[in-house]
């Protein structure tokens, strides 16, 4: 039976930190009023217990129990390197529309 902690997708921008990253979750809604998409953003601390994850890259992470003063998630798994191209599925669940995602694929 899979367990019901939170599972969300975001992007590390940085790893500066000894087993560490700061990953930045982007949450899209559409206004009330202006029905206009807004974007909010947050970032959290992780921890990267291989010390391998790059900046750049889309992971997927877990709630956890409380590890430090800042860090309650996981890094579940890399689903992204720097410079691959996202799968559909994966620009689905992350949220990237086909225009966003040719960007990645160039850079």
């Amino acid at each position: 039976m899979p367990n019901k902690r939170r599972r969300l997708v975001g992007r590390v921008v940085s790893d500066k930190m000894d087993k560490t990253v700061t990953v930045l979750l982007e949450k899209r809604s559409i206004h009330p009023i202006y029905k206009k998409y807004v974007v909010s953003t947050k970032k959290v601390h992780a921890h990267d217990e291989s010390n391998s994850i790059e900046v750049g890259s889309v992971v997927r992470i877990v709630e956890s129990k409380p590890l430090s003063k800042t860090k309650r998630w996981v890094v579940e798994e890399v689903l992204a390197r720097p410079g691959e191209a996202l799968v559909t599925d994966l620009a689905d669940e992350v949220g990237l529309t086909g225009q966003e995602q040719g960007e990645e694929a160039a850079e």
